[in-house]
């Protein structure tokens, strides 16, 4: 479903609904948890990136609870993310099918029979957007239900439901607020888990591990589909803004970027979707094609890309799901933010390099907002971000004599 049809029903039906659960389920003061929970299902139903974002509230679960049984809700399309973290084991994800409305209804009832089979004691709704997650939350059956809630503060009404209402602070890294999610479980405190402290350093994304065999078919596919990049650094480029074109640098910056780093003696790969080979097209014909490959589609999987990224010397991407991969693999990164602010999504690599101008309207994709920026396509937030600038970064990078080279494609 496109997003702007997935927001309409939201902002319509979404209020409905949760504005007549909220007649029967309304939150009438806080729970208490009489003993610790055993079954959690976690929501988090965004894009892959988050997920990503949401490990280290998966690893203070586990902790925290030894031997719970926990489970996820997410998107279809989002579930090789979590297979490859693998903080839980695959039959315990559900998914819901948003490809179209009637595959999307269909899969939302086939989950919550599922769910209420479960009879979880906790579910945590980690959503800030969307309406459909907080419903989930009160028809799970859950006793016990965690979220986002605004408090004293205007927008975010997902219904009076959640009886572990945690603040949403927008100032705080997403990472910390799954965090906050967790500790809720139990606190007594109002609002839920004051006083923790988590800085946003010790926050790390996993190292993903790969196996010898599946890295060596890495390479000798690359090196034999590509062979006039053999024995230049390669760099990779992810010009795409997915769902949300305003995130993208110009691509006439992508453009200037791959040429100059061509001239000073690299090879350039632009990675995407499939859906992404004419942007690639433009990219290549604009460089002469004279080592610029196009990997748009080349990797089916989350896996593959990760893997690719240890052949990699650099990768300069949009904001989205490539910063946050690339955070579990050795590619340094630069990524690029406006509409969004790295100080909120940000990945959990401390030496990846965030391009962020903080102009007078940037960030204007807020939880306030449903994420849909009243800017009118001209995000100068990103085009005031020069591609000179971020050549001299990139070769500042390339060139430093303390960095690890990655595997080589000959």
């Amino acid at each position: 479903m496109r997003i702007e049809f997935q927001r309409s029903v939201d902002r319509i039906l979404g209020k409905l609904i949760c504005g007549v659960l909220s007649l029967f389920y309304r939150n009438r003061g806080a729970v208490t948890p009489d003993h610790a929970p055993k079954r959690i299902l976690i929501i988090l139903l965004s894009e892959m990136g988050s997920l990503v974002l949401a490990h280290p509230m998966f690893l203070r679960l586990k902790e925290k609870y030894p031997g719970v049984s926990l489970h996820a809700l997410v998107f279809h399309k989002n579930r090789e993310c979590l297979d490859v973290l693998e903080v839980l084991p695959p039959e315990n994800i559900l998914t819901i099918d948003d490809k179209s409305l009637g595959r999307f209804v269909k899969s939302c009832l086939v989950a919550l029979i599922r769910i209420r089979k479960q009879r979880f004691d906790v579910v945590i709704d980690c959503e800030l957007f969307a309406r459909v997650s907080s419903i989930y939350s009160v028809l799970s059956g859950a006793p016990l239900r965690v979220g986002f809630h605004p408090h004293t503060q205007e927008g975010l009404y997902r219904g009076d439901f959640i009886n572990r209402p945690v603040l949403y602070n927008p100032y705080l890294h997403v990472s910390r607020q799954f965090l906050t999610l967790a500790e809720a479980i139990d606190s007594p405190t109002v609002p839920k888990a004051k006083g923790r402290r988590t800085a946003l350093e010790e926050l790390r994304a996993p190292v993903i591990p790969f196996g010898q065999e599946e890295m060596e078919r890495m390479r000798k596919r690359v090196a034999n589909d590509f062979p006039r990049i053999l024995g230049k650094e390669l760099v990779l480029i992810y010009p795409s803004g997915g769902i949300l074109p305003i995130r993208a640098w110009p691509i006439d910056y992508y453009c200037r970027f791959a040429r100059e780093l061509i001239s000073a003696g690299y090879a350039v790969g632009v990675i995407g979707l499939a859906e992404d080979g004419p942007v690639a097209a433009r990219i290549l014909s604009f460089c002469g094609e004279a080592d610029c490959i196009d990997l748009t589609g080349y990797t089916k999987t989350i896996r593959e890309l990760m893997i690719l990224f240890h052949y990699a010397s650099l990768l300069v991407t949009n904001d989205g799901g490539p910063a946050h991969f690339a955070s579990m693999t050795p590619i340094p990164t630069i990524a690029f933010f406006g509409p969004e602010t790295p100080a909120l999504y940000g990945s959990l690599d401390p030496e990846a390099v965030n391009c962020f101008l903080g102009i007078s309207c940037s960030p204007c994709l807020t939880a306030y907002n449903h994420r849909n920026s009243p800017c009118d396509g001209d995000n100068a937030c990103l085009k005031e971000i020069r591609p000179e600038g971020i050549l001299e970064k990139a070769l500042e990078i390339l060139r430093s004599e303390g960095r690890s080279k990655p595997r080589p494609l000959a």
